[in-house]
C-alpha cells in the first residue's frame, strides 16, 4: 500500500475519532447510532496509523506531501 494520507489529514481524523469517543463514553450519543460512530472512530484511527485510506484510492486522492517534484 502507498501512503496516500498526509499529516494533517492523519491529526484531523484522530481528533474526530477521540471526540467521538468521549461523546459514546459519557453517554451523549447512544445506541445504534453511538454504535456505528464508535466503528468509524476505529476506521478513522486504523487508517490514520497506517496512512492510507481505501477511499481516496479510486478516486486518485493524495493529501500526502510528495517528495518527488518535477
Amino acid at each position: 500500500m502507498k501512503k496516500n494520507m498526509g499529516m494533517a489529514d492523519r491529526v484531523i481524523r484522530v481528533i474526530i475519532a477521540a471526540v467521538i469517543a468521549i461523546l459514546f463514553f459519557t453517554n451523549t450519543i447512544s445506541g445504534t447510532l453511538g454504535i456505528i460512530l464508535l466503528v468509524l472512530a476505529g476506521i478513522f484511527v486504523l487508517t490514520s496509523f497506517i496512512s492510507f485510506c481505501p477511499l481516496y484510492a479510486p478516486f486518485g486522492i493524495n493529501t500526502c506531501a510528495s517528495n518527488n517534484k518535477n
